[in-house]
């Protein structure tokens, strides 16, 4: 019988090939559900960035043609409060205790301050640019179907639009900023009569919020969970060894 033992194949106990196959089900099983819990989680802060930056937008918009940029001051001698003017980057309102009002468009662009015309320039290229990125985007975000075939090179795209619209945020913000600090510098002049005092505009505050959201969401845009193993197969566990070498198994 045992003279023709060494004739039989030579066969592997079933226990450790089955224990094998289980090892590499269990690291491709293991590594998918990664890859997938990071999609996810990409996907949503990119969702929640575009809708914060998206919010920001629109509240750009807003304030760029609301009128209250700087409205009339009460403070000090004035008692004139019978009516209350309004000036903005596009037109000036004067409103009547009555609830009457009238505006006015400003006639000249080259008779405007300096103040006004920088201010506007800046929203205007902050809107642009915010227009641009959400294009951008679009194309971009992993809850798109653009470019699916190509996961690094959107997350590229994305990061490319975070930034565009970090910029755009950030013009919005140095207008806001820029017209209010002119506000309170004439605010405080000695030389300024009591009577043409301003303060600041509720536009004012709704292009400081609009700016803050753009940057929040263009940050968010650009903060992506890393995707450099996303085009690399998973790495599975080495084999173990199946028992001394050279012993054979009827």
């Amino acid at each position: 019988m045992c003279r023709y033992s060494n004739l039989l194949p030579h066969t592997k106990p079933l226990g450790t090939t089955s224990r094998k196959v289980e090892e590499l089900f269990f690291s491709f099983s293991l590594s998918s559900s990664i890859f997938s819990n990071q999609t996810m989680a990409n996907a949503g802060i990119q969702l929640l960035g575009f809708t914060l930056a998206f919010l920001g937008f629109i509240g750009s918009i807003a304030s760029t043609v609301m009128v209250e940029w700087k409205a009339s001051s009460f403070s000090g001698d004035n008692i004139i409060t019978a009516q209350a003017m309004f000036q903005g980057l596009w037109k000036s309102c004067v409103s009547q205790s009555t609830g009457q009002v009238q505006c006015k468009v400003y006639d000249s662009l080259l008779q405007l301050p300096g103040i006004v015309q920088g201010t506007r320039g800046l929203m205007l290229s902050s809107i642009l640019l915010c227009f641009i990125s959400m294009m951008v985007c679009v194309v971009g975000m992993r809850c798109t179907t653009c470019m699916a075939d190509q996961p690094e090179q959107k997350d590229k795209v994305a990061l490319a639009g975070g930034v565009v619209f970090i910029i755009a945020g950030l013009l919005a913000l140095v207008g806001t900023s820029w017209y209010g600090h002119r506000i309170a510098q004439e605010f405080y002049d000695p030389f300024t009569p009591t009577n043409s005092r301003y303060e600041f505009g509720s536009a004012l505050f709704v292009g400081w919020g609009a700016a803050c959201l753009i940057i929040i969401g263009g940050g968010f845009l650009c903060c992506n969970c890393s995707s450099q193993s996303s085009g690399k197969s998973p790495r599975y566990p080495p084999p173990r060894s199946t028992g001394p070498p050279g012993k054979d198994f009827v």
